[in-house]
């Protein structure tokens, strides 16, 4: 069993693990990050994909949360341009609807106001009688309400931070489960075990890091042999990806008579992703799955607004997640608080310990940086905050350049289709180009699995990003599994398990 030595041990691979071993990593900190799956296939792949300060937290008075990830928004879209962009919310309203006007105006000033907005266009009103987002919608919604938030590629942004962490130094270990963890003279001392080879593998750390999302509680249980009940509540959100329903690339926002709210938002070119339900989880994370409660309760919330109904058969794929949320005793899982908690332990020369709960994509970068500053208290400083000025891998380039970014790869590989071109860009942004290296034609790119998926593709995610199986090309470094048929799918199963172990290492 070999062993190594780190100032830091993060256990878990989500947006919060990856952030804050990053982070660590670019202040001069000796990290280690074990994910027991692939990067972001929990929680962190099954969100509604927003950079957002959530309009909605506002009725919960959760103003410190809310204007921190207001303020969060344009850093982020700095950070990535290319995985992070704009987006417009269209908020229909009619007389005797479920919140007032007065309240949603309140509401928006406060989102205006609250968040240092800089580059993103401030709210306004809508004729839905003359703008082209109220074609879709039922001729009883005359007035809209329209603010702007963001968007991003959720499973990119968790393995662009583990990239940019491995780049920095960190040990990145995915498919690795941590069986036990035990404090030993002042240090802590983890068994590892590697879930494809079985191979164990022993590390010591100054401090460790629990950021194990929804299976936070299972690892203080199992692996650090801990019995006390923590302050966690897991609530599962759903959501379905439905043919495209509109055209245009504005979402809209849609209140339910439950007081819920749901998204409907353009996603990736020619569908729709309608989400998210809200409800409490008592199973096995792992396990969550849409249910067809959930599925026909979005769909009829959708439908009340759509002029053409949304069904069940309308639906091209569905995901569902477990939210690890602080438990703040709401009686309600949608009014559970989603700010984030840390919490530090270990007194008398205990090695420390950090437990992260909760949090949410937008402020994940804010989390890191409160995260480092426990550390520093713990185990000594190193450097200082960094991250908000930094670029993610592939984010180099001005936050309105991805156009210009799309043209440079067009004119330097111009057997590139438009929309090959700009799918490249959107998830790879200047590294598109490592990846296509000395292509001449499309030939070069190699085997096609179908789509615009290529060999040269599957090959650089292979090497780079971490990528195993089908499942991790086809739904969290890509999104291409929309497009590919059954026998396609098989295709790629099959040349996933003939790749080389030299090159999969």
């Amino acid at each position: 069993m070999g062993q190594t030595y780190h100032d830091l041990f993060v256990i878990g691979g989500g947006i919060n693990g990856c952030g804050i071993c990053r982070d660590a990593a670019g202040r001069g900190y000796s990290v280690a990050l074990a994910e027991m799956g692939d990067f972001a296939s929990g929680t962190s792949s099954g969100a509604t994909k927003l950079i957002h300060g959530g309009l909605r937290y506002l009725e919960h008075y959760e103003f410190r949360l809310v204007r921190e990830s207001l303020m969060e928004r344009e850093v982020l879209w700095a950070m990535a341009p290319h995985i992070i962009w704009p987006l417009r919310f269209v908020l229909p309203y009619h007389k005797g609807g479920i919140r007032p006007a007065w309240l949603i105006r309140l509401g928006l000033f406060f989102y205006d106001h609250l968040g240092g907005r800089r580059l993103l266009p401030p709210t306004a009103v809508l004729n839905l009688r003359r703008d082209p987002t109220g074609r879709p919608l039922k001729p009883v919604f005359a007035k809209a309400f329209e603010y702007s938030d963001g968007w991003v590629d959720d499973a990119r942004l968790v393995v662009l931070n583990a990239r940019d962490a491995a780049d920095r130094g960190a040990l990145i270990m995915p498919r690795t489960k941590v069986v036990a963890a035990r404090r030993d003279n002042g240090l802590w001392e983890i068994d590892s075990c590697d879930m494809l080879t079985g191979e164990r593998r022993r590390h010591q750390a100054r401090m460790l890091v629990n950021a194990a999302g929804p299976w936070v509680d299972q690892v203080l249980r199992a692996a650090l042999g801990e019995t006390e009940a923590r302050h966690v509540r897991l609530v599962q959100g759903s959501h379905i990806v439905v043919k495209k329903k509109f055209e245009g690339p504005r979402a809209y926002f849609f209140q339910n008579p439950d007081n819920r709210i749901i998204f409907a938002i353009p996603y990736e070119d020619d569908f729709t992703l309608i989400g998210t339900t809200d409800r409490d989880y008592s199973g096995d994370p792992k396990d969550v799955r849409i249910s067809a409660e959930e599925t026909g309760y979005l769909c009829a919330a959708a439908s009340e607004y759509f002029n053409a109904p949304v069904t069940p058969d309308d639906i091209v794929w569905s995901y569902s997640a477990v939210r690890p949320l602080y438990d703040d005793g709401a009686s309600k899982a949608q009014e559970a608080t989603r700010d984030y908690v840390l919490q530090l332990e270990g007194k008398g020369g205990e090695a420390p310990l950090l437990n992260v709960f909760g949090g949410k994509l937008t402020t994940y970068r804010r989390l890191s940086e409160h995260a480092l500053e426990k550390i520093g208290e713990a185990i000594g400083k190193k450097g200082g905050p960094w991250t908000a000025r930094s670029h993610l891998p592939g984010g180099d380039f001005p936050v309105k350049g991805y156009a210009a970014e799309v043209s440079k790869l067009k004119a330097n590989y111009p057997f590139l289709a438009e929309a090959h071109a700009r799918r490249l860009v959107r998830r790879y942004g200047t590294r598109a180009a490592s990846l296509l290296a000395e292509a001449k034609s499309i030939a070069d790119l190699g085997q096609c699995f179908g789509s615009d998926l290529y060999e040269a593709e599957v090959r650089y995610l292979v090497r780079n990003e971490w990528a195993i199986t089908a499942q991790d090309i086809l739904w969290r470094r890509t999104k291409n599994g929309l497009y590919l048929q059954l026998d396609e799918v098989q295709k790629l199963e099959e040349y996933m398990a003939a790749i080389p172990a030299q090159l999969a290492g």
